[in-house]
């Protein structure tokens, strides 16, 4: 399984307390992450897969494996969908 993969040369971000917030260059778009979306993007560095990233959650949000599982799934998916994230 491949390393996970942020597009840096798409976006800025700005770590402001608990809250990431991710502005898209392309058109202006803004994010905000907190909780387990801001700590699944502190993870993805480019040398965790998906795998590796759940495990870290898992680990960080004791109790709710399954919900981190499924909800990773689609953080990943909705990364993608908006450019942020490689293939």
């Amino acid at each position: 399984m491949t390393a996970l993969t942020k597009l840096t040369n798409r976006f800025t971000e700005a770590d402001i307390d608990s809250e990431i917030v991710i502005m898209r260059l392309d058109n202006g778009e803004f994010f905000s992450l907190s909780g387990t979306s801001a700590a699944t993007w502190r993870l993805i560095d480019g040398s965790r897969n998906r795998d590796n990233v759940l495990a870290a959650l898992t680990d960080q949000f004791e109790g709710a494996g399954r919900e981190i599982d499924r909800d990773l799934d689609a953080f990943l998916r909705e990364l993608r969908e908006t450019g942020l994230l490689a293939e």
